[in-house]
């Protein structure tokens, strides 16, 4: 069998981060800017975010929220009525002090100290407080109830250690905050919400999630639950896809969000919040990449089929280009996954090969090449890039009729979908080691399991205070941490690896992002 050359200089086996860096700079996705932590997104990067948008703003419209937009500079004094909320953010807030810029005599510009702001803003790290500013004047009765609002935003939160699309210190989100006369409606839409996070991950991006309730230690800062999608990336950490937020009153108390109930009293709101960010795409990028780049699932791909006529610059041409319309045409006109099938037709100038390898890269799902041979026999050249290598070590080109390809590609994206998510969810269960019935052999575990060692599921007493506080600090000393307590887990049937008293749930564990 002939040696396969991939694209990419680096395996994912070999050195996983420096391969995720090279696939973002090979699929042409994202780029560095010249602010730290700050990166310039790419059009073929942003269409797969815009995919990304559209379809779970389907999802969050279908559950009755409507979008809104807040300001993006909040004033401290927001974050200072919710003392816990503010301690959780601080280290990380940017804040605006002046308003003005003036020279400083040496050819350059400095803060005017005659433009000190009064009261200094925050550039918004999150909205819950200047969204329950505006709850507190919007809601006045229970008829007012539930408000549901959704809003699409950057936001900075100032990393000190930044990985594109992973962490970065502004980045684009999404987040909805909700009120609710009581707990129980509170918490049934913060379980709704959830569910189309999962629902999304998974229909969507392809991306198997184990959806469950955070610990303690790991709840949102002032919040009474939080939940999360958490998914496996292929190096075997746990990546935190999406969350959840029951905020009980606590934020409602600090900003005032009361309203007459039905009987003529005055109760206080139950809230909640959640939210899912750009990280969705480097979930993706390491879920479904490979050695020679992206695999972008047939959802996402702002283009689904990328057709490539071999142009040679010659008389030849305008009857190959208009073959390669005829295709272009009869799938544009043909449904996919619910919707029209995304086609290009890629008549730039360039040698096909190369073309063909930049499109690998990017992860267009379905490649299709068309040279001349191609038309005389009314065939065309066909690369699923999921299934991108034959046995012989060469390209696995298939060779249908034009016109069996415009009949046959919309189900093949169809395959393509479930056939990533398929590979993503056994491989996720072929990684996450059950039955570990110590905390010696949890650790025994994790130092011979080698690079990728991937999850283990372990019995939970839910041990709170100081007892949470030393098993915080022994999974710390391992680089680990505790993911969630999955909601479909088997029942208990021992003691808490931890505490040694009966344990109440399991719970994953892991190293993560």
């Amino acid at each position: 069998m002939s040696k396969i050359r991939h694209a990419l200089n680096t395996r994912r086996a070999d050195d996983f981060a420096q391969w995720y860096q090279e696939v973002i700079a090979a699929a042409d996705m994202a780029e560095e800017s010249g602010v730290r932590g700050c990166m310039v997104i790419k059009p073929w990067g942003y269409g797969i975010w815009e995919r990304i948008q559209r379809l779970l703003d389907d999802r969050i419209k279908a559950t009755g929220h409507d979008n809104c937009y807040f300001p993006i500079f909040i004033p401290l004094s927001n974050f200072e009525r919710e003392a816990e909320h503010v301690e959780g953010f601080a280290k990380e807030m940017a804040v605006v002090t002046h308003h003005r810029l003036v020279a400083d005599g040496k050819g350059g510009l400095v803060p005017d100290p005659e433009a000190r702001l009064e009261e200094p803003l925050v550039v918004r790290p999150t909205s819950e407080t200047i969204i329950g500013d505006a709850m507190a004047r919007w809601v006045q009765s229970w008829r007012d109830l539930p408000l549901k609002l959704n809003q699409w935003a950057n936001v900075v939160r100032w990393e000190m250690r930044t990985r594109m699309f992973l962490r970065t210190s502004e980045f684009l989100w999404q987040e909805g905050h909700t009120a609710h006369e009581n707990a129980e409606d509170a918490k049934a839409h913060t379980l709704r919400m959830l569910e189309v996070y999962r629902a999304h991950a998974e229909d969507d991006l392809a991306m198997p999630v184990v959806a469950g309730e955070k610990p303690e230690h790991e709840r949102f800062p002032g919040a009474v639950e939080t939940w999360s999608i958490e998914a496996m990336m292929q190096d075997g950490k746990a990546l935190q896809a999406g969350t959840s937020h029951y905020l009980g009153t606590n934020f409602a108390q600090a900003a005032g969000i009361r309203y007459q109930d039905r009987e003529g009293g005055q109760e206080l709101c139950h809230t909640t919040s959640w939210g899912v960010s750009t990280r969705l795409v480097g979930g993706m990028i390491m879920t479904h990449g490979d050695d020679d780049g992206l695999r972008v699932p047939p959802r996402l791909a702002p283009w689904q089929v990328v057709i490539l006529p071999m142009l040679r610059d010659n008389e030849g041409d305008a009857a190959l280009l208009d073959y390669c319309e005829a295709l272009r045409s009869a799938l544009g006109a043909r449904a996919a996954l619910g919707e029209p099938v995304r086609v290009l037709l890629d008549d730039k100038p360039g040698k096909a090969a190369a073309k063909r390898w930049d499109w690998v890269r990017k992860g267009a799902p379905i490649i299709v090449e068309v040279g001349g041979r191609d038309m005389e026999g009314g065939v065309v050249s066909l690369l699923r890039r999921d299934r991108l290598w034959g046995e012989n070590g060469k390209p696995a080109f298939a060779a249908p009729s034009r016109e069996e390809a415009g009949e046959t590609i919309p189900a093949m994206l169809e395959d393509i979908q479930q056939a990533l998510f398929d590979e993503a969810r056994e491989r996720r269960e072929a990684n996450i080691r059950r039955g570990v019935a110590t905390l010696e052999d949890m650790e025994a575990f994790f130092a011979g399991a080698g690079r990728y060692p991937g999850w283990v599921e372990v019995q939970w007493a839910r041990p709170t205070g100081a007892e949470l506080d030393g098993v915080v600090e022994r999974l710390k000393a391992l680089k680990l941490t505790v993911r969630n307590v999955p909601m479909d887990g088997p029942p208990v049937d021992g003691a808490c690896i931890f505490t040694g008293r009966p344990a109440v749930e399991r719970v994953l564990v892991g190293k993560a992002y």
